[in-house]
């Protein structure tokens, strides 16, 4: 459902007042749900961001899927959570409702009141991922993970360079270790309410491979979380929710040991093993395809040649190892990997 705005064109600027009676909602808060005109109105303004370390704005570079814009979600102490207005943007579809996006420009001349640049009309990306789970801080100044929405334009928009954010000057890698697991759980809560759909099943097995996994290296010792690498020259990142920062391994799992999941999550790993060659050259980092149970032998084999190992899930729920197409004894003692970039730093 497409709400009509006759009165704003992309590239307007705009104050609330003018905003609000035409599109609906009031007040002064950065996401604003207005039921009566079935709309939500999105505020990115770079001062408050600034503030915690984040900025939102258009990634310079289009995916299969066109261009996006990344928004910061609302809550300023503490982890940010799937409430309020945050799930007000990324349940929008489903309530019928419209994403505005305004990014904040300026002040009328002579006064404290903030003018806005309408942008256009959006979505979010949920046919690709319509969020991720990032570091920042929050206004005390602690650590916190917030949600950064990925927003993808239903119509005509304006897109500048200043609202564009800057490509990374090299890769950076940090490590969070509650932002995967809060991901799934998230995802987890999400699928409650909605159909039942066979991607759904296939992300739900994959989410509680994960959960399963990281429990059992956790319980071996191991120090487990996300690694969030940004990629250099570009203004995208790559985050893998399984790193296990005690032996330098990064897993990739996969909902099904099918060909179509098992190639994917390797492509998945090659792109990485592509930007972390770069990032700290001291030592090797091993990547692995973790799968619910064992692919079979033309699929190992092509692990095998590209230096990606597999730990799959056997008949009795225990993890077992394969590197080279051979069983390890030790799932982490006896780790080996061909061709691997390089480590990361704990």
């Amino acid at each position: 459902m497409t709400t009509p705005t006759a009165r704003f064109t992309p590239g307007d600027i705009l104050t609330r007042a003018q905003i609000h009676p035409v599109l609906g909602g009031s007040g002064f808060a950065g996401i604003c749900p207005a039921r009566e005109k079935r709309n939500v109105l999105i505020f990115s303004d770079s001062k408050i961001g600034r503030r915690y370390g984040y900025r939102d704005g258009w990634l310079s570079e289009e995916d299969a899927f066109g261009p996006i814009f990344t928004y910061t979600g609302a809550g300023k102490r503490g982890n940010q959570t799937l409430e309020g207005g945050n799930a007000a943007i990324l349940d929008h579809a489903s309530m019928g409702r419209t994403l505005h996006v305004f990014i904040a420009v300026g002040n009328v001349p002579g006064t404290g009141t903030r003018t806005h640049k309408y942008i256009g009309e959006f979505k979010v990306d949920d046919e690709h991922r319509p969020y991720d789970i990032r570091e920042a801080k929050d206004e005390l100044g602690a650590d916190r993970n917030v949600i950064v929405f990925r927003l993808r334009p239903t119509g005509p928009y304006i897109r500048e360079e200043s609202d564009t954010l800057p490509l990374a000057p090299r890769p950076r890698i940090r490590f969070q270790r509650t932002a995967g697991s809060l991901a799934r759980t998230y995802r987890r809560k999400r699928r409650q309410r909605q159909p039942q759909t066979e991607t759904a099943r296939i992300e739900a097995l994959r989410d509680d491979l994960a959960e399963a996994f990281e429990e059992h290296e956790t319980a071996a010792g191991m120090d487990i979380g996300q690694m969030e690498l940004s990629l250099q020259n570009s203004t995208d990142q790559l985050s893998f929710e399984i790193y296990n920062q005690t032996n330098h391994t990064i897993y990739q799992p996969t909902g099904s040991a099918a060909p179509e999941s098992i190639t994917q999550a390797l492509a998945q790993l090659l792109h990485a093993q592509h930007h972390l060659k770069t990032a700290v050259p001291d030592q090797p980092l091993h990547l692995m395809v973790l799968a619910p149970s064992l692919p079979r032998e033309d699929l190992r084999d092509l692990l095998s040649e590209h230096g990606i190992g597999l730990v799959y899930r056997t008949e009795t729920g225990d993890f077992s190892e394969l590197i080279g197409g051979i069983s390890a004894t030790d799932g982490h003692q006896s780790f080996r990997c061909l061709d691997c970039p390089v480590s990361v730093p704990a």
